[in-house]
């Protein structure tokens, strides 16, 4: 699909280059990288590389996104992945919302990573369940942003296309089938308020997920974007622990065998 729209200022993709760990860190359906740029840049600071693709669609016109299947928002997630391995990078996977259903489609598919990290991940969206049949509008608004932080501005589109909507329903429905295919060390995130995705979709990741290596975490004091929250530095410390413990130990590993 190509896309008609120039792309909004602050919605391009970014890479910030560090050391030989490599991180793709994916923004969620209907956002754009700038939602996760503080964290990426956080993540940066603590010396890892970080890249945050634009998933196709995003970041430009709704008449854009309403044409994108969810396999070319995958295709994007999985440039990121090829642009960090092109350059010898060990990676780990992270995204928030449909960037983490996203992450979990690509860990059940490849064990050439790391680990992953996901956020907020979305299985099911209970508020738009009735979109999956028709008659349905061509568009819904997207209403506000759901962070619990005030006066914080996350560049996205006013309306979402329901043909888009229910490209994510239809990737959503593949994930739960193929969970216990994922092995690598996981960290799953969730907040323990959010209005977007139930936090029981990240308990059932967890349970769900083969990895012998696994953390549950909960965010008290941030909604469904949680990268642009209150909780965003406990985010980061959370990621960068776990990505430098697995990587440590990988490491150690490789040296003794």
């Amino acid at each position: 699909m190509r896309e008609h729209f120039a792309v909004m200022p602050g919605a391009e993709s970014f890479y910030l280059e560090g050391n030989e760990i490599g991180i793709v860190l994916s923004h969620g359906f209907i956002g754009t990288p700038q939602s996760v740029r503080d964290v990426a840049e956080a993540l940066n600071a603590k010396g890892f590389s970080v890249i945050a693709p634009r998933l196709k669609g995003h970041g430009t016109h709704q008449l854009d996104m309403e044409k994108c299947t969810h396999e070319d928002w995958f295709e994007s997630y999985s440039r990121a992945y090829r642009f960090l391995k092109k350059r010898g990078k060990r990676i780990f996977l992270m995204g928030q919302s449909m960037g983490g259903t996203l992450t979990l489609k690509f860990a059940a598919a490849n064990q050439h990573i790391e680990g992953i990290v996901t956020i907020n991940a979305a299985l099911t969206l209970p508020s738009l369940d009735h979109l999956q049949h028709d008659p349905a509008p061509r568009f819904i608004p997207e209403g506000h942003p759901d962070i619990n932080k005030q006066d914080v501005h996350e560049i996205t589109y006013e309306e979402a296309p329901v043909a888009s909507i229910r490209e994510l329903q239809q990737l959503m429905k593949e994930i739960p089938h193929v969970l216990n295919r994922i092995q690598v060390p996981a960290l799953c995130i969730k907040s323990a308020v959010d209005h977007v995705v139930p936090p029981e979709n990240t308990t059932f990741i967890y349970q769900s997920i083969s990895s012998s290596q696994k953390q549950l975490v909960t965010l008290n004091n941030s909604y469904h974007v949680a990268t642009m929250d209150y909780d965003a530095e406990q985010i980061v410390e959370e990621a960068a622990g776990f990505i430098q413990s697995v990587a440590s130990r990988q490491q150690y590993l490789k040296q003794v065998l």
